[in-house]
């Protein structure tokens, strides 16, 4: 069977797939767990735990690529202790999950150290995310893309002393998700989709962001987070809740 990308499969669109569950039933991650030395002693100590989500059906005849993308952990609020998720909306011209929710990330080049240096580099670039602001506290398990990337998540701390700049070439827009809504459950929805003979289950976690508009009011922008970064998150939420 010849390999379609989804994103060409006929009226292919993840926000009009119906949800088939949500995973309300499953206990949130309390506060307690999210604070920097609670997360640093999970790293340090990781528990026994079984990943959920670690591939998708390759749909690309893309030869398999190694890949890394950082997850930033923004320390927010009035003590530095409730972490927000640094999150990108891709560029629409982009070649692979244009226009999607991402981590900052991407292909590891020859020159990079390790794939932890390779997501310190790609968010440098796309989101002018200085090294000097990113204390890693370690990786999550490999995560096979459909487009064939072999990604590493790589979970790190940020200070609030960062300075952005996205870099419009690849990143539309940059934003932040409290970890404390990524890691409820009850905000977790699966997806089945099925098309051409070919299968695909997938959970979204889409959120409501206030932002304000022109005329001085609230707009409400849902950011629909879904496929492999959802993949990964779920994945996060398994080993903090192991």
């Amino acid at each position: 069977m010849s390999h379609v990308p989804l994103s060409k499969l006929p009226a292919f669109d993840p926000r009009q797939v119906p949800v088939v569950g949500v995973d309300d039933h499953l206990p949130a991650i309390s506060t307690h767990q999210m604070t920097p030395q609670a997360l640093q002693a999970r790293f340090d100590q990781p528990p026994l735990w079984t990943p959920e989500v670690l591939r998708e059906p390759i749909f690309s005849e893309r030869v398999p690529q190694q890949a890394a993308v950082l997850i930033p952990l923004v320390m927010r609020g009035p003590t530095g202790q409730t972490p927000y998720v640094l999150l990108t909306q891709r560029a629409a011209h982009m070649k692979t999950h244009s226009g999607q929710v991402a981590f900052p990330g991407g292909k590891v080049d020859p020159q990079d150290a390790s794939v932890q240096a390779a997501a310190l580099r790609e968010a440098h670039e796309e989101v002018g995310l200085h090294p000097r602001h990113v204390q890693v506290l370690g990786e999550l398990p490999v995560y096979l893309t459909g487009t064939a990337y072999h990604v590493t998540p790589v979970v790190a701390l940020v200070s609030t002393e960062m300075a952005l700049q996205a870099n419009a070439d690849e990143v539309a827009d940059v934003f932040e998700v409290p970890l404390a809504f990524l890691m409820n459950p009850a905000h977790h929805r699966r997806h089945h989709f099925e098309a051409n003979g070919m299968k695909r289950q997938w959970f979204s976690m889409p959120y409501p962001q206030a932002r304000p508009s022109d005329q001085g009011e609230a707009d409400v922008v849902e950011r629909f987070i879904w496929g492999a970064t959802a993949g990964m998150l779920r994945n996060f939420y398994r080993f903090l809740a192991a």
